[in-house]
């Protein structure tokens, strides 16, 4: 098996504790050569200047390409092409284009009167400047606002039709859960790269709620293993979750993928194990780089 692109994803840090996980983290990581590493951005645009710093500070001490996250929401046209400007300042130049979630206390997305409708609106703007390399999410399960089971792979069409080049899924529990996507993609004619995103399960409880929110379906057997594993202690979690990662990603290299996405949730021992595991080790020395 040949060494599979790998990227990851982080989040900005509120406090200062988390900015020196957040940095802790990318040091562990930056190693591995990841083909990129993106940060996301908090609903209603809530980690804004968040994103901005961190991405910019990866950006210039680690050496790695970084993909800042950016959504429709809570902001006008101007104002979001204002980022995307700033971006370009600071030598950023990959986007992941998304609509995203809706603020806090409201149930689904509304656009802002004067702001992009969706994200094929936000990645043609993006895509008319010429200077951006645009990523997307993909939902390999319905996304909880999709209309209808096809409605996802319509959708990610058009977001490639727009100008966006690669696409990173939601994560999932199942391998053929993917394959059965990227099948379905290729049929509408999406030729662009489908990276499956992996989440390594730092904790059972958290994984679960984090599935409820995006519409991931949780088995049975892994409700069963990782609830078992709970009760043994954190050393059998921590076993199952690296043997369960370690088998997602085999099979889905074995089905044909060649590139992994993590969500690290900014804590790198896990996603560190696993690559180990699959053969992806350190292939740069970081040296004094802080």
């Amino acid at each position: 098996m040949s060494r599979p692109k790998i990227s990851f994803e982080f989040f900005p840090p509120k406090t200062l504790d988390a900015s020196f996980r957040l940095w802790e983290t990318a040091r562990a990581l930056a190693p591995l050569a990841p083909d990129f590493v993106s940060v996301t951005y908090g609903a209603g645009g809530t980690t804004r200047k968040l994103t901005h710093e961190a991405v910019t500070t990866i950006n210039r001490h680690y050496g790695i390409p970084v993909a800042a996250h950016l959504t429709c929401v809570e902001a006008t046209r101007g104002e979001t092409m204002e980022i995307v400007q700033s971006y370009a300042d600071a030598g950023i130049r990959e986007i992941v284009a998304l609509r995203g979630d809706a603020p806090k206390g409201q149930d689904r997305f509304t656009p802002h009167p004067e702001g992009f409708a969706n994200s094929v609106e936000l990645i043609e703007a993006i895509a008319a400047r010429g200077d951006m390399t645009i990523r997307v999410g993909a939902y390999p399960e319905p996304h909880p606002d999709s209309s209808s089971p096809d409605a996802d792979v319509y959708w990610l069409k058009r977001k490639i039709d727009a100008g966006a080049t690669s696409a990173m899924t939601q994560f999932f529990f199942d391998a053929d859960t993917f394959f059965r996507f990227r099948d379905k993609c290729a049929v509408a004619g999406i030729d662009a790269p489908i990276i499956p995103g992996i989440l390594p399960i730092q904790g059972w409880a958290g994984a679960k709620r984090f599935a409820a929110t995006c519409g991931t379906s949780v088995p049975a057997w892994a409700e069963e293993a990782f609830s078992k594993a709970a009760a043994e202690g954190p050393a059998a979690e921590r076993a199952l979750a690296e043997e369960v990662c370690v088998a997602l990603c085999r099979k889905l290299l074995d089905g044909g993928a060649d590139r992994l996405h993590f969500y690290t949730l900014n804590r790198p021992e896990l996603t560190l194990a696993v690559c180990s595991a699959l053969g992806v080790e350190p292939v740069r020395d970081l040296g004094a780089v802080a």
